[in-house]
């Protein structure tokens, strides 16, 4: 019997783990716990571990710690760098002997993706399973993410459950880094979107337009996208930049996509002035500012603001 076909209460016993419980991780924990499911957590930051375990996870003091007390282990981990250390460490998921599955819920590329799962592969134990999400802070709470998911097609199959608590899953592949590359290609296209919705937002703006009007028009039009959508009303028009996904890791997305991209022979013209853009963004207002700040950036280079107007 497939975990797809299994009753669900037989499906909550799996004992699974979770390793990073940043914006998104939080999250997404949060929902297989909600769901009754058994977790092992663990952080860097002690903080994010203790709202999981007033839930009712159990905490873990490493990586390794949370391999030997699950079958299956989620990571979401802000780089790649980051997720090798914390798989292949000496603190790491393979200091384990216990979890047989892994899967990568972090934006890595597909090239770490196929470095790590060659890595698993040579221990003889653990299969990874390459899911990069998209959605957002908000898809990650509500459980309405994109689940990007490539690897064996029969641990997919066990996992399916696992993974649709978190939103609609996608099998990209039957091999690891498949999933990161279309994780890639939704994360350029969505930047690109903001980027240039950002300066023909400001050039309209500062023309005398109202921001609202230009939104409501152009999500009428042939221009609509998800940044007029969801990220200006949201948290350009009303100055907060706040949408809730940090500048640092969105050109980190930015910059693995062209990097991947060149690797294979791709030429990414525009994909290279995205990455210019967010760059600037990020040396401009940190790391941590949210990525909506490349509309900040925008304003003023024009010496304008796309805010909304008082009714």
């Amino acid at each position: 019997m497939t975990a797809r076909n299994a009753p669900q209460g037989e499906l909550r016993h799996m004992e699974l783990g979770f390793i990073g419980l940043g914006q998104m991780g939080r999250r997404m924990a949060i929902r297989l716990l909600d769901a009754g499911y058994s977790l092992t957590v663990f952080d860097r930051d002690e903080a994010a571990i203790k709202p999981l375990v007033e839930r009712g996870a159990r905490r873990a003091t490493s990586a390794a710690e949370v391999a030997a007390a699950s079958e299956t282990v989620l990571m979401s981990l802000p780089t790649p760098d980051i997720v090798r250390d914390v798989v292949l460490g000496p603190d790491g998921v393979t200091a384990s002997n216990r979890a047989t599955m892994l899967v990568d819920l972090s934006t890595t590329g597909p090239r770490m993706a196929t470095n790590i799962a060659a890595e698993l592969d040579k221990t003889g134990r653990i299969t990874l399973i390459d899911a990069p999400v998209s959605g957002g802070t908000a898809g990650a709470e509500k459980g309405t993410l994109a689940v990007m998911v490539s690897g064996d097609k029969h641990v997919v199959e066990t996992l399916h459950p696992v993974l649709s608590v978190f939103g609609k899953v996608f099998l990209c592949g039957d091999k690891p880094g498949m999933g990161q590359t279309l994780k890639l290609a939704n994360n350029i296209i969505a930047v690109a979107a903001l980027a240039i919705s950002s300066e023909a937002m400001a050039m309209g703006a500062k023309a005398g337009l109202d921001p609202q009007i230009m939104i409501d028009t152009i999500m009428a039009s042939s221009g609509g996208n998800v940044a007029l959508r969801d990220k200006f009303p949201r948290a350009v028009l009303t100055g907060t930049f706040d949408f809730g996904f940090a500048t640092g890791l969105s050109y980190k997305d930015v910059r693995l996509c062209v990097d991947e991209a060149e690797a294979m022979g791709v030429p990414m013209v525009v994909g290279a002035a995205v990455r210019q853009i967010m760059a600037v963004t990020n040396a401009t207002f940190g790391s941590d500012s949210d990525f909506t700040s490349v509309a900040r950036l925008v304003e003023g280079w024009a010496k304008t603001k796309i805010r909304s107007r008082p009714a």
